[in-house]
């Protein structure tokens, strides 16, 4: 088929996509397969193909999404519930000392966000980052609150087994899900440090303005108490929401006394998993392949077998051992489920799409087009990932509409595992920048730290833009070194 008919269809397609969802209101999940569907259509796939192929672009899609993201999601669970985030935050404050109280947070923040859900992670912070910016003097929580929500969100979008990341990979190569977790951790350090400096040059003189409401919940916070006895909530806030999630299970609290684990159980727990894959990642270098050894490093390093032994650890070491129930346990996790399920379900209709640009040919016209005219695919799938986050907000939709377009490209082309990492990481730096109102981290960061619009434009989206360009960079780096070196 005429390689500018399939492109006209693939502007077509993505038109009404936003349509649907911004104007209409849409959700995401029932647009994406509506327009699949009919970009299945029109693009020429035969109509008895139309159905099997919306199957397969969802089963294709949601084996790694569903396993990763639903294990992620019980793993984060349990680490909420127990009051993970809170002693990780205080156990972090208590080394590096109250005057390093912000290093100390955006720490805590990064180690909480690789398995817990951004919205969800921040959330949880949200009174700890009052009480520690009390404790420190700030005049409002935005100093300590804009970096870690930007981190946060940047590793959400940067490392499995959160959904957009997740879903890309498996689009592009499963194989490489521990190669990107590696990297994508690895970027994150430095932009720790870049949001950290960005943040201190624009706080204005006199401190940002915070809505009333929220100015008001922050006259009322108590300042973090770092001497308390390690393993115990801290003062004010933040030891209010401790003892809170605690007591939100009636059956414990009603046979058992809760108590905590440590904070250097819970971070252990997190870094299992990622350990469990380095080793597999690594091993996979330095041992023959097909070989006994190998096998089970490949076994030990499967992204899904770490997360499920993580799981099963935590929900003895950091439930039942602290004076949870097994009723309790499972209860949590599977109410952890719960919003897994809305994102898993959208990543599987994005799938769909994804597999129609494919088999239709939209995705080799349209990236066919931009490579011959000497855009790198590295930088092409960032550009794409940058449009559509700008266009409908979602980081997850951008993510896998991307993905969907080079997918051809990047199966046909002879790229190293590392080479469609960067591939797929580029993506995920596109679906971080520029970040505004029509993306729902945007409110959740300026509603919960009392930012209004404009303040949040000059923070939060000016800080996600620079992580995600500069993010970019790094990777164009590495991608044309490797290249040299090829």
């Amino acid at each position: 088929m005429d390689p500018l008919y399939l492109i006209l269809v693939a502007v077509v397609a993505i038109a009404a996509l936003l349509f649907l969802v911004m104007q209409l209101k849409w959700p995401a999940y029932l647009a994406l397969l509506a327009v699949a569907v009919l970009t299945a259509l029109v693009a020429g796939i035969p109509v008895q193909e139309v159905i099997p192929t919306v199957v397969a672009g969802m089963g294709g899609t949601l084996g790694n999404v569903a396993l990763l993201v639903g294990l992620g999601a019980m793993l984060g669970g349990i680490i909420e519930k127990t009051g993970g985030a809170e002693l990780i935050a205080t156990k972090a404050a208590k080394v590096l000392g109250k005057r390093r109280l912000g290093p100390a947070l955006l720490i805590a923040s990064a180690i909480v966000a690789i398995p817990i859900f951004f919205d969800v992670a921040f959330i949880i912070l949200v009174p700890i980052i009052f009480s520690f910016a009390k404790a420190a003097g700030h005049k409002s929580p935005i100093f300590l609150g804009a970096p870690v929500a930007v981190l946060m969100v940047f590793i959400h979008n940067a490392v499995p087994p959160h959904p957009g990341i997740v879903g890309s990979t498996t689009l592009l190569n499963p194989d490489v899900m521990g190669l990107v977790t590696i990297l994508g951790l690895a970027l994150a350090v430095p932009m720790g440090f870049v949001v950290w400096f960005v943040n201190k040059r624009l706080e204005p003189a006199g401190g940002w303005q915070m809505s009333r409401e929220v100015a008001e919940k922050y006259a009322d916070a108590g300042a973090a108490d770092l001497g308390d006895a390690p393993g115990t909530p801290a003062a004010g806030h933040g030891g209010d929401a401790g003892a809170a999630t605690v007591t939100d299970t009636a059956t414990a609290t009603a046979t058992k006394r809760i108590t905590r684990p440590s904070a250097g159980t819970v971070i252990a727990l997190i870094l299992l998993p990622i350990l469990m894959i380095a080793a597999g990642t690594v091993g996979k270098l330095i041992v023959e392949p097909e070989t006994p050894a190998a096998n089970v490093l490949a076994l030990i390093g499967a992204p899904g077998f770490a997360l499920l032994v993580a799981c099963i650890l935590a929900m003895y070491i950091l439930g039942m051992r602290h004076g949870w129930g097994r009723q309790d346990m499972s209860d949590i996790m599977e109410s952890a489920l719960a919003p897994a399920a809305i994102v898993v379900f959208v990543t599987g209709a994005g799938g769909v799409f994804a597999r129609v640009l494919t088999e239709s040919g939209i995705g080799d016209a349209v990236s066919g087009v931009l490579v011959s005219a000497g855009v790198p695919i590295v930088l092409l799938a960032f550009l794409l990932a940058l449009v559509f986050k700008v266009a409908q907000g979602s980081g997850t939709v951008a993510t896998l509409t991307a993905a969907g377009l080079v997918q051809s490209t990047v199966a046909a082309g002879d790229f190293s595992d590392l080479q469609v990492a960067l591939i797929i990481l580029a993506i995920a730096m596109g679906s971080v920048s520029l970040s505004h109102i029509n993306d729902s981290g945007f409110w959740i960061a300026t509603k919960f730290l009392g930012l209004s619009v404009g303040g949040g434009l000059k923070t939060w989206t000016l800080m996600c833009t620079i992580v995600g360009f500069l993010g970019m960079a790094i990777i164009a780096i590495v991608w044309f070194l490797t290249a040299g070196l090829g």
